[in-house]
């Protein structure tokens, strides 16, 4: 079996270096995810474009996680819960929402719970979303831009949740106090 590269600055093809680089200095740190996207420049650089604009969406933070979480859970990527559950803290989400979401257990308000609906039904069926589900999420106070931005973050976790699949992703020490 080949074993994926975990690439740093020194070592990262010359077109990821830069992108590298701003992490470490943003972090402190390159997490391993994005040390072996380096090895492809433009995955790297769709992976951080997808979550910047993931982040600048119209969801709050707790919306953000609900839908990262949801599909992290779902897609059973055992690298991505722990690492979004210290995303979470830092954003300042509820631990008891994160720990609602790494347990599959019902959301604390019905909008959050018809958020995750919608998320599972668009990962599970592969974007095909029964009307009534659709429904269901517009009665609560959400729109189509809502639906296209879970299609948004759903983009990138397809990027990292199947390259830690494939590459085996260790968990970073910094996120090891979140193992799932």
């Amino acid at each position: 079996m080949t074993n994926f590269t975990i690439h740093n600055v020194a070592t990262a093809p010359e077109g990821s270096k830069k992108m590298l680089e701003g992490t470490k200095k943003q972090m402190g740190m390159v997490p391993n995810l994005l040390a072996v996207l380096a090895e492809s420049p433009n995955t790297l650089q769709a992976y951080q474009q997808l979550h910047q604009l993931f982040l600048d969406s119209s969801f709050d933070a707790e919306e953000l996680t609900v839908v990262w979480q949801t599909i992290n859970v779902e897609h059973d990527c055992t690298y991505c819960v722990p690492a979004h559950t210290a995303i979470a803290h830092s954003m300042n989400v509820d631990p008891m929402l994160t720990e609602a979401l790494r347990n599959k257990e019902a959301m604390p308000t019905v909008k959050l719970q018809a958020l995750q609906d919608a998320t599972l039904s668009i990962v599970r069926n592969r974007g095909k979303i029964l009307e009534e589900e659709l429904e269901s999420f517009y009665a609560v106070g959400y729109g189509q831009q809502q639906v296209l931005e879970i299609i948004l973050g759903l983009s990138q976790k397809v990027i990292s949740n199947y390259t830690n699949h494939v590459a085996k992703t260790q968990v970073d020490q910094v996120f090891k106090k979140f193992a799932w």
